[in-house]
């Protein structure tokens, strides 16, 4: 299954600006484990969005861990809203990723 993750800034952009590093650290780890496809910040940077594939079976519980899991999150400078997504078009060229 995959999905979108759009995250919306709760706090001014200088305060999460200081837990940056720690935000793209925990992207990496779920680039590592095959969840996270590409993400990246909005324009203007209000936020940002992730997308990504996590297993058909436990998918609800993947994605909250997956939000709960986000120093973002934890620190309280943004939100999640999580959006499972079933692609048609280009879901071949997805699965190959």
């Amino acid at each position: 299954m995959y999905a979108i993750a759009i995250i919306r800034y709760r706090r001014p952009l200088d305060e999460v600006l200081t837990i940056i590093d720690a935000h793209r650290a925990y992207l990496g780890e779920l680039k590592a484990k095959g969840l996270l496809l590409a993400s990246g910040p909005f324009e203007p940077r209000n936020g940002g969005a992730l997308l990504l594939r996590v297993p058909d079976e436990g998918s609800a519980a993947a994605l909250d861990a997956i939000r709960d899991g986000d120093p973002f999150v934890r620190q309280g400078m943004a939100q999640y809203e999580l959006l499972p997504w079933a692609p048609t078009y280009g879901k071949d060229d997805l699965d190959r990723l």
